[in-house]
């Protein structure tokens, strides 16, 4: 029976060991290589990786993943493209009688058309291609790069490394330049830079350099190498705090906000009563209404709203018109409000630039006793009585002089009385008789329809009617938007 060679580790050992294949695979060190030179990926699980023990392996190799049983038969080669063998000097029978080639007809000739063909005139005969057949298996007839040269692209990479290289000599003389110009604009011209300035300007010119002592903990810069495992070149910072509690952990009672395992996701507010303030996590509903949502919401619904309206705009189709038309209509709007408010200031004045009354005004006083209402108003009595006892002072005037034309005016409340006002107490009475009859007319709940102009309040059986008489041409996702 075959024992096995197996080197035991201390434990001191196997913890540095097991350190070490932490850091291949997050790219701080070098990952493992095999005896023929090539990387071993660290992230291969170990019962792949370590080989068994019957094949006695000394150093870390992947070779007993490979196939090892070779098809004698099979081949890599591929077809010599655009290769030629042999060129005749007459045609020959049974070649193309275009071309004169023997290896295909004058049916498959890719040649141009000639007017008298190669049969007739035995002129410029063209060489035979030279045809190759290869025994593939079925992963050989189906693979897709079978036959592909990888150096045919290194020109491309080459172009591309030219570019970036470029493109850094150029940023960095633009660097420079800004610092020369700044230094003059300090100096003012008096003379050159101390040393100390040189030296800050070394440090500013250097490449992009991150103080790690500066750093938070969550911010931590790591030097990676660049290995198969994954790792780059470079200042890499980890940005995720997986010190914070997870949303689906804020509140652990089973009717509080449901969490979706697939998309991760939490639409409402898992701890709806603790202070806002005091909270970094609100739901996934947060972000709808917060930020530019609330404008990609507005300029669709100005997109549906101007499509009902024939304007040939669309969402979907046209964004960048949707958004351009969206904003000349804002910008319009904005210049209609200004020119009405302009007008409306220009006609009844500006009470805030206006200039204040006068005190005399203001705090005028006169010994006329009124009395007020609850809600603020002159007594109707007194203002009644005030109006009858105008009548009756303008009716004995002009009983005193009968000789002068009556005329007849309406009087308002809030108006001061004409003196030359004459009233007819029965005109007036059967007047006042019409309008309580209107107002009472239109209070009977019995005769009063839901489209009342006068009545502002709206009750369920107005909502109701509405309804029932709204013909529904409108979009739905419009009314849920709105």
């Amino acid at each position: 029976m075959a024992t096995a060679s197996v080197s035991f580790k201390s434990r001191e050992d196997h913890r540095k060991q097991l350190e070490l294949e932490e850091a291949r695979k997050a790219g701080l060190a070098p990952a493992e290589v095999d005896e023929d030179g090539k990387e071993i990926n660290p992230h291969i699980p170990q019962y792949m990786s370590s080989a068994p023990w019957y094949l006695n392996a000394e150093r870390p190799s992947l070779k007993h993943q490979r196939k090892w049983k070779s098809d004698p038969n099979y081949t890599k080669a591929w077809y010599d493209r655009g290769a030629k063998i042999y060129q005749a000097d007459r045609y020959r029978k049974g070649a193309c009688e275009n071309c004169g080639a023997m290896t295909h007809d004058k049916k498959s000739c890719m040649d141009r058309p000639r007017k008298l063909g190669a049969k007739w005139t035995s002129m410029h005969i063209a060489p035979d291609e030279k045809v190759e057949t290869f025994e593939l298996d079925y992963d050989g007839k189906r693979d897709r790069w079978n036959g592909y040269d990888a150096s045919t692209y290194a020109h491309i990479i080459e172009r591309y490394e030219a570019r970036d290289e470029a493109r850094r000599k150029y940023l960095k003389e633009q660097q420079l330049k800004k610092l020369e110009e700044k230094n003059k604009n300090e100096s003012g011209g008096e003379g050159s830079a101390s040393d100390e300035d040189d030296d800050e300007d070394d440090l500013k010119v250097d490449e992009a350099k991150v103080d790690e002592s500066k750093q938070m903990d969550f911010a931590k810069v790591e030097k990676r190498v660049r290995t198969t495992g994954g790792g780059s070149t470079g200042t890499v910072r980890n940005l995720r705090i997986r010190e914070d509690t997870a949303k689906y952990l804020l509140n652990l009672d089973v009717n509080s906000a449901h969490y979706d395992p697939k998309t991760r996701s939490m639409r409402e507010d898992p701890l709806p009563d603790s202070d806002p303030n005091e909270k970094f996590y609100e739901g996934d509903n947060q972000y709808r209404v917060s930020g530019q949502a609330m404008e990609f919401k507005q300029l669709n619904i100005h997109a549906w709203e101007a499509f009902e309206k024939g304007q040939d705009i669309h969402m979907q189709a046209a964004p960048s018109q949707a958004e351009l038309l969206f904003k000349n209509y804002k910008v319009i709007k904005e210049k209609l409000k200004s020119k009405t408010k302009d007008m409306i200031m220009e006609k009844y004045g500006n009470a805030a630039s206006d200039e204040a009354l006068p005190k005399e005004l203001l705090l005028g006083q006169s010994e006329r006793e009124v009395e007020y209402d609850r809600a603020a108003g002159i007594e109707a009595a007194e203002a009644a009585a005030d109006l009858m006892r105008a009548n009756i002072a303008r009716k004995e005037a002009a009983e005193e002089k009968p000789e002068q034309h009556e005329e007849k005016r309406l009087a308002t409340w809030g108006t001061e009385v004409p003196e030359d006002l004459v009233l007819d107490e029965k005109l007036l009475a059967e007047a006042l008789k019409k309008e309580d009859a209107r107002k009472k007319e239109e209070r009977d709940e019995r005769k009063r329809k839901y489209n009342v102009k006068w009545n502002d309040e709206v009750t369920a059986e107005d909502m109701e009617a509405y309804r029932m008489k709204r013909v529904h041409h409108d979009d739905p996702m419009k009314d849920f938007l709105h």
